[in-house]
């Protein structure tokens, strides 16, 4: 019975987040006559769902899109992220400390940079990890933090105290989406604090975003691009697409 309220009262916070828009854990607590941790651990499940976003001060609004997992995106234009990936790491030296981010695009690098000598790779994904994790020559290091677990990546307070401690010749970030005047797109804002986090530590900065996510919005939490970074991107991008970053100084990479 209580795991049927349960799936009751989540299904019906999400009709309300779409319908109503905003609400926060004491209306929703009040509303539903249940107690403010029990409200906060209906969004926690429903965040890490991708049902919900999170924002300041407890509230909660319907994500645009449902945010999809890392599963389900690892099949999403896999050849462009494997070229993008692929450039991305021919890019990097011997001997340099690279920050790589969570997400598949930016996890396909592990591939490609198993035999660069001398390097140091911090990350917060799982996914560059897992392709690392036997190539002796690299040193790895990682970020750790909480995992979420619909992005596999790692984001929090301790994700952020341990980025304080570090710094990187090159961070390459991935996104939901991206665009020229709001930045990077992601579900929550621990994500986009922690992105802009990396681009802080960072000598230079890669945003890894194939064609499809160019210009949209699916979320509401943002990171704004810095001075001097640079989009790669692949070849299905138009011109239409590109040109708001060319036209904010964004260096773009087609592939």
């Amino acid at each position: 019975m209580a795991v049927r309220e349960s799936q009751a009262r989540r299904t019906e916070i999400v009709r309300l987040a779409k319908t109503a828009g905003l609400a926060d854990v004491e209306a929703l607590s009040a509303q539903f006559g249940v107690t403010a941790s029990t409200i906060r651990r209906d969004l926690a499940q429903l965040t890490a769902e991708g049902l919900i976003a999170r924002t300041y001060g407890g509230a909660i609004a319907l994500a645009s899109h449902p945010e999809s997992s890392l599963r389900q995106r690892s099949g999403e234009s896999f050849e462009a992220k494997r070229a993008i990936a692929k450039w991305a790491a021919n890019i990097v030296l011997p001997g340099e400390t690279v920050m790589l981010d969570a997400g598949t695009t930016v996890g396909a690098m592990g591939e490609f940079l198993r035999d660069t000598e001398r390097l140091t790779v911090i990350t917060a994904g799982l996914t560059a990890l897992e392709s690392l994790a036997d190539a002796d020559g690299v040193r790895v290091q990682c970020l750790g933090g909480t995992l979420r677990h619909v992005s596999q990546g790692f984001v929090g307070p301790l994700a952020e105290s341990n980025l304080a401690r570090v710094s990187f010749d090159r961070a390459f970030l991935g996104a939901d989406a991206v665009t020229a005047d709001s930045g990077i797109c992601e579900a929550e804002q621990e994500q986009t604090r922690l992105k802009e986090l990396m681009m802080e530590r960072a000598g230079s900065v890669y945003v890894l975003a194939h064609a499809e996510k160019l210009g949209e919005r699916p979320f509401h939490a943002w990171a704004p691009l810095p001075a001097g970074v640079t989009l790669v991107t692949d070849a299905a991008a138009t011109t239409d697409q590109l040109r708001p970053f060319e036209d904010v100084g964004v260096e773009v990479v087609v592939v």
